[in-house]
């Protein structure tokens, strides 16, 4: 009997993105594969890979009360679909999904949490607020009998111990989304122009963009002459994000280039020295870096949770600065763009990295291994 796993995650891009090698790996390991998601670009692409796509009517804003018929649509999907296994993906998703699999009454659950974004790194009261709700929500539907938790880091994992989301025996650490290591293969730096850097990121304050422009105004103003490539795009929806207008402002300036959305970022590291993520915190771990790191590219990150897991240790395959630093931030970028037989250490030792740690078909056999233990609980 074919066992029917069901995928739950807000936006078809995100799965598109971030769940695709994972879902194939079910898929060729004889699952059943359904994913339920709001559809925008992406659902045709996720319908060819032989998914059945089931769309959903997620809303970005408004409190509980406004959530309430998301929760009882979920209801319904489930109990109509009928799922052996579900695989909610981040905090929103786990949170809802996990209470309509307790009251549609399904067999097994798998919440991931990608990472803990503002709830992690804001001391705002609307932060605190929502940290206590957790605490006290969260774990009556998520620490229990036939559910696993996966968290991306040790750091999260120590989080969500302290905050009763589960216990040891019910958690298990998976290092972020994987990476195709052939599709991401090593490339060569640029033989010409000027030492750029390249971030790629939704164009967010938590991301630390401000903090990286201003890193680079202080090298170019010191003599150096590096160029900043920012690639993705501003997230109108979020209120964290900067405007399309701050973006163009900061493009006319010498030596920034905003490319907008990138669709294969292979293209950003083809033209890029050194990759960066100047991340305030609440990370599982980046994609990007996992990304730039395959593509042989030395690394500047903040020393965060999911960042410092990339890089590993100070000087390993990257170099670590405090968040919101830019002095630091700048100072590291120089010492990088101004030692050519550093960087090219540095970014061998991060492509090891990603084909050691990261690789998409490792990380996709832990997780069915994962959903395999499960089932087993379930008979």
């Amino acid at each position: 009997m074919t066992r029917r796993l069901l995928y739950l995650v807000t936006e078809d891009w995100y799965f598109w993105s971030h769940r695709l090698p994972q879902a194939r790996a079910a898929r060729d390991a004889g699952f059943e594969v359904l994913v339920a998601t709001r559809i925008a670009d992406h659902g045709a692409r996720i319908a060819d890979e032989g998914f059945r796509v089931l769309p959903l009517p997620w809303r970005r804003e408004g409190g509980l009360i406004g959530q309430i018929p998301v929760i009882a649509e979920l209801v319904r999907l489930y109990r109509r679909e009928r799922p052996d296994i579900v695989h909610h993906v981040a905090l929103k998703p786990v949170a809802f999904g996990a209470l309509a699999a307790r009251i549609a009454g399904v067999p097994a659950v798998v919440n991931a949490i990608t990472g803990f974004g503002f709830l992690a790194t804001s001391a705002s009261l609307k932060a605190r607020l929502l940290r206590t709700a957790i605490g006290l929500v969260l774990p009556p539907l998520t620490n229990r009998a036939r559910a696993r938790m996966i968290l991306q880091n040790d750091d999260d994992l120590a989080l969500a111990l302290a905050r009763g989301l589960t216990c040891r025996d019910r958690a298990v650490v998976i290092r972020g989304s994987g990476v195709d290591l052939t599709h991401f293969a090593a490339l060569p730096e640029p033989a010409q122009g000027p030492v750029t850097i390249a971030i790629v990121s939704r164009m967010l304050r938590i991301k630390g963009i401000d903090t990286l422009v201003d890193a680079v105004r202080l090298l170019r103003t010191r003599g150096l002459d590096v160029r900043l490539l920012l690639a993705g795009g501003p997230d109108p929806a979020n209120p964290a994000s900067f405007t399309e207008a701050t973006l163009k402002s900061w493009a006319a300036e010498p030596g920034i280039d905003w490319l907008g959305p990138v669709e294969d970022v292979r293209t950003v590291w083809a033209q890029a020295h050194i990759a960066v993520l100047a991340s305030r915190g609440g990370e599982g771990v980046p994609k990007s870096l996992l990304e730039a790191a395959a593509c042989g590219r030395a690394i500047v990150a903040t020393d965060v949770p999911g960042c410092r897991d990339v890089t590993g240790r100070e000087g390993e395959a990257g170099f670590l600065v405090p968040p919101g630093d830019p002095e630091a931030m700048a100072e590291a970028l120089a010492r990088l763009a101004q030692d050519a037989g550093l960087r090219h250490r540095l970014a061998a030792t991060a492509r090891q990295r990603a084909e050691t740690l990261f690789g998409a078909e490792s990380i996709g056999r832990e997780t069915v291994a994962l959903y395999e233990t499960l089932l087993r609980e379930t008979h």
